[in-house]
């Protein structure tokens, strides 16, 4: 049902508006800090001590600005906006943490990120927005082994690995020339900004490498599993800017995962927002309107039937389909692209021992399997497992919904025993399964990675289907609807 048919909007005055804000429910719950990682970690529940939560079902009450999801995108907005002296922020979150598609899970004392996610220090908009310090990132080797033909070959970042990069030169994942090409493309990505990066003329990834001079070994042996497990296209059909953009962040930084998981980033984030934003958990979200032309704040229903108006404006921080949902043909204004998005499955496995110490990426450098690759995250950071144990992680392009969970599982277990040895794979317990239709939108040419934030009538809009569908071009985003919600006033 639409806002307008089950609620009278009310005139946004200065005096009306205080009137309401002075009915601020009373109800509010503070969470403590909660050390419950292992190794005597200390992580803080999504909404720290510190934070101002809403209950679900608490009154509701008028805002200066309101944002719609607490994932990534959501709170590098409402942080923007404390940044310039926003005093009254209300962050609304469906579920019951912060984060969005950005979490971690505990089970047994394994931190399960909700999908294997890496994070790379070399993000411009995460170096400016995060305190890499606090998140005691622990990174992964500078290269990875690619399964090939029987045998595990490793291809190393010859600057940071110089006598590994030496050795890798000659082993069947592409020719000499590749790598030298390599080298070069590396360089090349390091020029310039950013923004004239992702404005420049595009291709897909498979033709933009055949442009270059890459030989089908090195496109199909190396980067078919390593951009299309970052990606989820193992046939390379994402835009080339984005070939680029990776090429260019992992030159300039290190693939790392956070020691309290990757859900410690929007977890670092809501607590930065405070005291300025209070986060409602819980709270479902009908539909978003906009301002009337005769002055009326713009509001939100909510699925109660209850209002929240904002003075200053709303930013709908959700992923595209989402956004499109709550706000109706408002998105017209600045749609996102409306081709599908991509998935993933996840699995973990709890191990007695890893096949190797090293904090290595597994590829599969071949055709067959469903396997794309598999790291081992407790060779990474020993936080992501109890003492004495291992955590295995498998990701797969695409969900794969003729397999049951059983049936993935088995067929991971199958392959991976080829690459590890069947009596090893055979110990390992499964501990979860994630399967995520929905990781990123579609990023195949044509691509606009700056699309609009503002839709007019005080409603701004951000997620990764404003800009590129990586943690920074979520933090850019939330920025971005930050800013045109700070020019507007």
């Amino acid at each position: 049902m639409h806002a307008c048919s089950s609620v009278l909007p009310m005139r946004c005055s200065k005096h009306a508006f205080q009137a309401r804000c002075s009915n601020l429910h009373q109800s509010i719950k503070k969470l403590s800090h909660r050390s419950d990682y292992s190794h005597g970690l200390n992580r803080f529940n999504p909404v720290s001590s510190k934070a101002a939560v809403l209950k679900a079902n608490a009154s509701t009450r008028d805002a200066e600005v309101i944002v719609v999801g607490a994932g990534i995108a959501g709170l590098s907005a409402a942080l923007h906006l404390k940044k310039k002296g926003v005093k009254d922020i209300l962050v609304i979150e469906s579920g019951e943490a912060v984060g969005g598609r950005v979490k971690t899970d505990r089970v047994d004392g394994f931190l399960l990120d909700q999908g294997f996610q890496i994070f790379l220090t070399g993000y411009p908009e995460a170096q400016a927005a995060l305190d890499y310090k606090a998140l005691d990132l622990k990174p992964f080797y500078a290269g990875a082994k690619v399964w090939l033909n029987g045998s595990f070959h490793q291809v190393a970042d010859p600057f940071r690995h110089p006598v590994d990069g030496i050795l890798s030169l000659t082993n069947p994942i592409g020719t000499v020339f590749d790598k030298i090409l390599v080298g070069l493309i590396r360089f090349r990505c390091l020029l310039g900004s950013v923004d004239d990066m992702m404005v420049r003329s595009e291709s897909s990834i498979a033709e933009r490498l055949k442009q270059e001079g890459f030989t089908d070994s090195m496109a199909k042996r190396f980067f078919r599993p390593f951009l299309g497990g970052i990606f989820f296209d193992r046939e390379l059909g994402t835009s080339s800017r984005l070939l680029e953009f990776v090429l260019r962040t992992l030159a300039s930084g290190s693939n790392c995962l956070p020691v309290g998981g990757i859900g410690a980033v929007p977890e670092q984030l809501a607590a930065a927002v405070q005291p300025e934003a209070q986060i409602q958990l819980g709270a479902h979200v009908s539909s978003v309107t906009g301002c009337s032309p005769s002055g009326e704040c713009p509001y939100v229903l909510l699925a109660d039937g209850s209002t929240i108006r904002a003075k200053r404006g709303v930013i709908v921080a959700t992923n595209g389909p989402e956004a499109k949902r709550l706000l109706s043909g408002v998105m017209q204004a600045a749609p996102s692209k409306d081709a599908s998005g991509v998935g993933t499955c996840c699995l973990y496995f709890k191990a007695p021992k890893p096949p190797s110490p090293q904090p290595m990426l597994y590829l599969n450098g071949e055709d067959n399997g469903i396997v794309n690759n598999c790291c081992f995250p407790s060779t990474v950071s020993p936080s992501y497992a109890p003492v004495g144990q291992t955590l295995v992680s498998v990701s797969t392009v695409g969900t794969h919904d003729e397999l049951s969970d059983v049936q993935l599982e088995a067929e991971a277990k199958k392959q991976l025993g080829g690459w590890f040895g069947q009596d090893q794979v055979q110990s390992w317990s499964l501990l979860k399964i994630y399967r995520i239709p929905f990781a990123q939108p579609n990023q195949a040419p044509p691509t606009n990675f700056s699309r609009s934030v503002s839709l007019g009538s005080s409603l701004y809009v951000c997620g990764d289907h404003r800009d590129s569908a990586t943690l920074d071009g979520a933090l850019k985003s939330g920025r971005r609807a930050a800013e045109a919600v700070l020019s507007a006033a």
